[in-house]
Order: structure tokens, then sequence, then C-alpha cells
């Protein structure tokens, strides 16, 4: 299956991925080789880079982590393919506008028969690629459309949240469906189950990782991912543990809906 990471901090900060950690998970000895993609949020609008190849050696790899980009939400994929074929279009995180802002969506798992059941209806979205997971995140912008169009402003993590709890119980229904979804306000992420080390498909599909960073100079690395920053607060989600230290793992069916590091309430304006 997949793997999904995702920053969220109080403060901009530079997330620097090593070399040395993609290739573990992304190629080399690694499994997921089918492509990666990385999206760093500025403001209503993000910085994508996607590649349908492994991230081991890949040149762009090298330059996102040497140019380092500030932000306080980002959301990245490494893709193992299951549904649809090894190409840019099918490669993860997926991005549609919605509102004036840019949307971004990752998913891992799989959701059989999601294409004919009426619960998914499309409406003015329509995948680029082939994939199960692009078909969803399709499905639930035609369930923001309209929370967005007319809103004249961010809706509330009210109403965002009883959109997106109804989704995922949906997916659900249909397979595993861990994913993280940004409006470029809001970090929500979902977990459910995936394959575990022994092959079973089981909870945690998501694990959190909470933390407050060191103060001036110095760096806070956690296995490969360094958030080179002042002193602040910093949420890391993950497929898996990423180091030692005290991640927690999410609850199967379990919604995290987090805003410069803090979890937000659902009843929040």
């Amino acid at each position: 299956m997949c793997e999904l990471f995702a920053m969220s901090c109080r403060e901009p900060a530079a997330l620097t991925i090593s070399l040395d950690e993609l290739a573990r998970h992304g190629g080399g000895p690694g499994r997921h080789r089918d492509g990666w993609g990385i999206a760093f949020y500025e403001d209503r609008d993000a910085h994508i880079v996607r590649e349908a190849a492994a991230a081991h050696d890949s040149p762009w790899v090298r330059c996102v982590r040497e140019h380092a980009l500030l932000s306080r939400l980002v959301v990245a994929h490494i893709r193992k393919a299951t549904i649809g074929a090894r190409t840019l279009a099918n490669t993860q995180p997926f991005a549609r506008e919605l509102g004036g802002r840019m949307h971004v969506f990752a998913h891992n798992g799989h959701l059989p028969n999601i294409a004919p059941d009426p619960r998914f209806v499309l409406r003015s979205f329509r995948p680029v690629g082939e994939t199960d997971s692009e078909l969803a995140f399709c499905a639930l912008l035609s369930r923001l459309q309209a929370l967005w169009r007319w809103s004249g402003a961010a809706p509330s993590a009210l109403d965002r949240h009883a959109i997106l709890a109804s989704f995922a119980g949906d997916l659900r229904s249909l397979g595993p469906a861990n994913f993280l979804y940004s409006d470029g306000e809001l970090l929500i992420a979902h977990a459910d189950r995936r394959v575990q080390d022994d092959g079973r498909i089981a909870p945690p599909g998501l694990w959190m990782l909470e933390r407050e960073c060191p103060a001036a100079g110095a760096d806070a690395v956690t296995s490969g991912v360094t958030v080179e920053s002042q002193a602040q607060r910093v949420v890391l989600v993950a497929s898996v543990p990423l180091s030692r230290e005290a991640w927690r793992p999410l609850s199967e069916g379990e919604l995290v809906l987090l805003k410069d590091s803090q979890i937000v309430s659902a009843g929040e304006k």
C-alpha cells in the first residue's frame, strides 16, 4: 500500500527530507517505487511536485530538499501502484481549485467498486487518471462544492467536518480509506486500516506526533525529516512512525482537523 505524510506547523517551517530516507520509503529496497509527490501550501495556493518514478535517486527529490520551501502545511504521498498505470496522472497528491483556493488530497488504501456506487457522484469534477483515489477526491469536492461556492468565505469547521465525516464513513464501507485532505486552511487526516507488517489489514492506518521544536538554531530531526525553524509547535502525520518518539496511533475511523498545528474542534467557526 502507499504511504502518506503531512506536517502542520504554528509558524512556517522548512521541511527537509533526506535522500536516504526517501530511498528507503520510495525506491531502492523500499516497495513504494511507483511515484511520489509533495505539496507545500502558501496561503490559498500550493507548490506541488509530482513524479511518476521512484524517489530513489530522483533529481526532483534533491531539488525539494535543497530549496526547502517554507510552509505551515505540507502533504506528501509515496505510491505503490495497485490501480492505474505508473503515470503522472495517477501520481498523488491530487489538486483542484474550489472556492478560489487549491484543495489537495492523498489516499492510502483500496476502494473497489467506487465507480458505480451512487454515493460518489462526480458532478463537475472529473478524474484525469484511472485511480480509485482520484475518483474519491473528485466525489469529495462535489460534496464540498456548494459549501465553498456560496459561502463567500471559508466555511465553518463544523460544516466541513460534517461533510468529511460522512464521506470518510462511506469510503470505509468500500475498503481501507486512510487519507489526507487540505483546503489550505485546515489539514484533515482520516485514519482507517492498512496492510500491517504481518500481512493483516488492520488499524492503525495513520500515526500522529505532536512536538515542540527547540528554540533558535537547533533543528528537530525525525528519522529523515528535519523541521528547521525557531521554537514552535509541529504536528506530523504518517502511515508509519518515522522515529522512536511517542507517535500516537489514530483509531479506526478517527478524523483529526488541524490548523497551524492545533487540533480544531468540529464546533469551531
